[in-house]
């Protein structure tokens, strides 16, 4: 019951409201619903007078304290269509007339010099966006100074049209011209709010809504290059086919210096008796020399003797100074005596 209580004493507000207004059918229709949800004598008194207002009658019960008469209706009802005054400062009206009144280009506008950056034309946006938006600044005209800048700042900002401006700038115009030279010809394809928007990360002032810009680009996809993305690609498809390839022309080797299941079968050269494997079919499928073959073999064992060697010898070495500089005679006789087979096995071949 107390809900029912609640919304019917806010149906009697709204009744109240619409009354004083001069919508008597509405003032009916909530008083009416708050006699449905709890009957109060205050919602029958006010029912009565709205009911007597509709057909023309005078009411017989008193009217309730606190409604309004006709006299302070007509006075309340000629204050809601009188426009509100905003106010604004003298600093915000001189901004705005410096804007619309006394700039002759786009610099003039920002305030900034034609040397000036791309980061000094951005900082200098911002600080006169955020003192001529009309939603902080009320002087007249302020929504045109506030379009102007943002004009300004988008072609500023933009290479191309900067180019193109300051080169139609230099041509000679008409001295009656004036300030609305700079204007013409470079406008920005965004509306200032959406402009501001971007530069100020959409948020806007409190109670702003989303970003216009955003919700564009959301709707719009990115157009996409089809030939672009597929020479990106060709570089990659080009590896993957040789890769591919290579596959077929490169056959596998006819012998192992190490025994492996595929390369089963023990044999050694004839020259300096190299050990090496080969696989079960080599002595049917093998057609070349043999001679070059274990050549080319010993040639390889060789080598890999040599590079053993090699890296023996700097493991013994790198000991040896470890030991001979910390003053340790032991290790470093130690490290001299350290057994290099790689080393050993290629003095036999090499006698």
């Amino acid at each position: 019951m107390d809900g029912n209580k609640e919304q019917a004493e806010r149906c009697i507000e709204v009744a109240q409201i619409s009354f004083a207004a001069g919508n008597v059918e509405k003032a009916e229709r909530f008083l009416l619903k708050a006699e449905r949800l709890y009957p109060t004598t205050r919602a029958k008194e006010l029912l009565t007078r709205v009911q007597a207002a509709s057909s023309g009658t005078s009411p017989k019960q008193t009217t309730p304290p606190g409604t309004p008469n006709s006299e302070e209706l007509r006075r309340r009802k000629n204050l809601n269509h009188q426009p509100t005054q905003r106010e604004y400062t003298s600093e915000q009206l001189d901004a705005v007339r410096r804007v619309k009144t006394k700039c002759k280009d786009y610099y003039e506008v920002l305030g900034v010099t034609k040397e000036a950056t791309d980061s000094d034309i951005k900082k200098a946006y911002k600080k006169l966006a955020l003192q001529l938006h009309p939603d902080k600044n009320h002087a007249p005209g302020s929504a045109e100074a506030f379009k102007a800048v943002g004009n300004a700042a988008a072609v500023l900002t933009d290479a191309e049209k900067r180019k193109a401006y300051d080169a139609r700038a230099d041509e000679p115009h008409p001295a009656h011209t004036h300030h609305q030279f700079y204007a013409r010809g470079f406008e920005s394809d965004l509306t200032a709010e959406e402009l501001f928007n971007m530069f100020f990360g959409g948020t806007g002032f409190p109670g702003a809504g989303p970003t216009v810009y955003a919700r564009r680009r959301a709707r719009e996809p990115e157009p996409r290059d089809s030939s672009a993305g597929l020479m990106q690609m060709l570089p990659v498809l080009v590896l993957v086919l040789l890769s591919m390839m290579s596959g077929f022309f490169i056959s596998e080797p006819v012998y192992s210096l190490t025994h492996s299941p595929k390369y089963p079968v023990p044999r050694e050269t004839v020259n300096l008796k190299v050990p090496y494997y080969v696989k079960e079919n080599f002595h049917t499928d093998y057609q070349g020399s043999l001679r070059r073959l274990e050549m080319a073999i010993e040639e390889e064992y060789i080598v890999g003797l040599r590079h053993a060697c090699q890296r023996e010898r700097n493991y013994r070495d790198s000991v040896a100074w470890k030991a001979r500089n910390f003053g340790d005679p032991r290790h470093h006789a130690d490290a001299q005596r350290l057994r290099m087979p790689s080393c050993e096995k290629l003095q036999q071949y090499q006698r």
